[in-house]
């Protein structure tokens, strides 16, 4: 009985993170990135204006990592995108807190380098949820 509680227990704590995500949090949180991104509706609309120097972040949730037509992406960041690879929140989240140690994995390239120098401290996951939930 008590192996099965702490089990239990312990399968909800390390679930509670895939729980903990609010995109009105999230919301409040893209205020840093909004700094470098906008998120611009395909139609032309204005839902977040922001900086242009990183892409635009409507629909990047499903979208193929470094693939955004007429932004100039990195080597490493494309490098990613020829594979496959596609922004789930999970992915977006593990970015966000730590870009270029997110492309050295996904590279093996230890100089690889995102252009991104912002960091998120909190909210990664608030923040994947409130993106995906703009293009909706």
């Amino acid at each position: 009985m008590k192996i099965s509680l702490f089990a239990t227990l312990t399968a909800v704590t390390l679930a509670a993170p895939a729980f903990a995500q609010d995109a009105a949090k999230g919301e409040k949180e893209f205020r840093a990135c909004k700094a470098c991104h906008a998120i611009v509706a395909p139609d032309g609309t204005a839902i977040v204006k922001g900086g242009k120097v990183g892409p635009n972040l409507y629909g990047v949730i499903g979208r193929q990592v470094g693939s955004l037509e007429g932004f100039k992406y990195k080597d490493s960041i494309k490098a990613v995108g020829a594979t496959g690879a596609v922004w789930t929140k999970e992915e977006l989240e593990a970015y966000i807190t730590d870009p270029n140690a997110w492309l050295e994995e996904k590279t093996g390239d230890k100089a690889a380098r995102s252009g991104m120098t912002f960091k998120a401290k909190k909210g990664q996951g608030d923040i994947a949820a409130y993106l995906e939930s703009v293009a909706k």
